[in-house]
């Protein structure tokens, strides 16, 4: 199957729709250390506070469906990515605690929408070209994350107001969601929106006939592997939000200033985009199971090595080996929860997807409070225990990938 002009242009459309999704909410992430210290937060409330974005996703994320059904999903996402950058403005800009996380809950909560709408159109788009390329779009976000920490840092650097920088942030990267919005699939050549199973910005669940039925007989076996399954993706969202809530508080503590700490997160989502590119190739090479090995032990000794010998450089190259390690986690859980004999298809998926969740929401105030009792040093072992927890679970996993028919 070839893909046709108008498919290319709607891959690019759906690229740019994870570009922006990727970058806007980074945009907000180097600014909490000024965030905390203006509004006078210990760290065990600043770790309950920014467990709204997850929040406000967890909430938020089952309505995505009848808004795609509704509205089709370029629209959802294009709108759910404007909400966001509102949500992100609002919080960076609020003189209050409590402005701070219902800025974060809205901003959460549009996020989870348009990650469920643009994995749902880029699937469409994936049919068309009738071979995988979902890894590339969550590469793409990655990319974008990489350029909202850089913007951070660069308005940090210059001393930019955060009212202006976010507001500049919302408008540029609003404007990019609605000229895609043009170049998506027409409703006429894509087909209804199917309504997916998954708030999930990782999922990459194909729907399958409706003659689909349960594979097996549903047993305990079953439910240990799913809950293994869980844990593993969990460990990946520990390790991605000890970067996005704590890397530049961390880095700040040891003295860099906050152009530099912003580094450390910048450092984990370039590292993570590099492995999702390399992602697939490993894992045609060696399996899920493998790569997850491997992965584990990077995230486990690089910010292992990192917090025994504390220095700024040193941090900054902890985090990237953790991004770097954790890149194929979370896909590489959904795939092989969805293939579950004994589960209807895409019902593990959903399981997954949501249960990973509770690693963005429990993370925070689990750091913050360790953080309060006996340093952040201490409170950031929870990224080496990580990948210590995904190497022992990892026999769950597959130990290659199924060749796709096309």
């Amino acid at each position: 199957m070839s893909p046709t002009p108008t498919d290319r242009r709607a891959r690019r459309a759906v690229a740019a729709l994870f570009l922006t999704n990727g970058a806007v909410f980074a945009n907000l992430i180097p600014r909490y250390p000024e965030i905390k210290a203006d509004l006078g937060m210990s760290n065990a409330v600043y770790g309950l506070a920014v467990i709204a974005f997850p929040v406000g996703a967890i909430l938020a994320g089952l309505a995505a469906a009848p808004l795609i059904r509704r509205f089709g999903s370029a629209r959802v996402a294009v709108a759910g990515t404007i909400g966001t950058a509102l949500g992100v403005l609002g919080a960076g800009a609020s003189p209050t605690l409590w402005m701070f996380v219902t800025g974060l809950l809205v901003g959460g909560a549009m996020d989870a929408i348009t990650d469920v709408a643009q994995n749902d159109h880029g699937l469409q788009v994936q049919r068309r070209y009738g071979r995988t390329i979902i890894n590339s779009f969550h590469a793409v976000w990655s990319l974008g994350a990489v350029l909202g920490g850089a913007m951070a840092a660069a308005a940090i650097a210059v001393d930019l107001p955060r009212q202006i920088h976010l507001g500049l942030s919302a408008v540029v990267f609003s404007l990019v969601a609605v000229v895609a919005l043009r170049f998506c699939l027409p409703a006429t050549e894509s087909g209804p929106d199917a309504a997916p199973d998954t708030a999930s910005p990782d999922a990459t669940h194909e729907s399958v006939g409706p003659d689909a039925a349960r594979r097996g007989p549903l047993t305990g076996h079953l439910v240990v592997m799913l809950g293994a399954l869980v844990i593993i993706a969990i460990a990946g969202s520990l390790v991605e939000d000890a970067g996005m809530s704590w890397a530049s508080l961390y880095i700040t503590s040891l003295g860099a200033p906050g152009s530099v700490a912003a580094a450390g997160f910048v450092a984990l989502v370039a590292a993570q985009f590099v492995g999702r590119v390399l992602g697939d190739g490993m894992v045609d090479r060696l399996g899920h199971r493998t790569v997850a090995r491997l992965g584990g032990a990077v995230a486990a000794v690089g910010m292992g090595l990192a917090l025994a010998f504390p220095t700024v450089p040193g941090t900054i190259l902890g985090f990237a080996a953790a991004g770097f390690g954790v890149a194929t986690l979370i896909p590489a859980a959904m795939q092989t929860a969805d293939e579950l004999p004994g589960l209807r298809p895409g019902t593990g998926l959903t399981v997954v997807s949501w249960l990973m969740r509770l690693g963005f929401v429990a993370s925070p105030p689990l750091v913050g409070v360790v953080a309060d009792a006996a340093g952040l040093r201490v409170g950031l072992l929870v990224i080496p225990l990580a990948g210590v927890t995904v190497i022992a679970l990892s026999g769950v996993l597959r130990r290659r990938q199924t060749p796709r028919s096309e």
